[in-house]
C-alpha cells in the first residue's frame, strides 16, 4: 500500500510560521520585493519541513494503536495485532505500507480501516522488500 500525500496527513506539535512567497497575491495586495514581508501560520504539516516526517509517523502510530495494534519495543515501524489465524502486521517505511497476515480477511479489514483514515493506493501484492 501507498499513502497519497502522506506528510500532508501528519499534525503539528509546534506552531510554524513561512514567509509567503514572492507573487502570491492577497486580497489586495501583490507580494513583491518592495512589500513587508508577510507570514503565514502552518495549520498542516507540509513537505519539506523538518518535522513533517514525524509528524506523519506520530498520527500513522495513534491511528493504528487506537484501532488496537500493538507497536513493536524493537521495531517502532511494526505494529501487530491477535494472535495465530487472527495475527495480522502492518509494516510501515516512510508510506509505504506492508501488510502480513495467514487471513485475507484480517488484510481486508486493515485495508479498509486504513483508508477509512487515510487516501492510499493498494499497489498489489509485494514484489520487493
Amino acid at each position: 500500500l501507498d499513502i497519497n500525500n502522506a506528510f500532508l496527513n501528519g499534525d503539528l506539535e509546534e506552531e510554524i510560521y513561512m514567509k509567503i512567497p514572492q507573487g502570491y497575491a492577497t486580497s489586495n495586495t501583490c507580494i513583491n520585493s518592495t512589500t513587508a514581508p508577510l507570514v503565514c501560520k502552518l495549520n498542516r504539516s507540509i513537505y519539506g519541513l523538518k518535522q513533517a516526517s514525524r509528524s506523519w509517523f506520530n498520527t500513522f502510530s495513534n491511528t493504528l494503536i487506537s484501532q488496537g495494534y500493538k507497536q513493536s519495543k524493537y521495531d517502532y515501524t511494526l505494529f501487530t495485532k491477535g494472535s495465530n489465524s487472527t495475527f495480522i502486521a502492518i509494516l510501515v517505511y516512510v508510506d509505504d505500507i506492508m501488510l502480513a497476515s495467514p487471513s485475507t480477511s484480517m488484510i481486508n479489514m486493515a485495508k479498509t480501516m486504513l483508508q477509512q483514515h487515510f487516501k492510499l493506493k493498494d499497489l498489489g501484492d509485494l514484489k520487493f522488500f
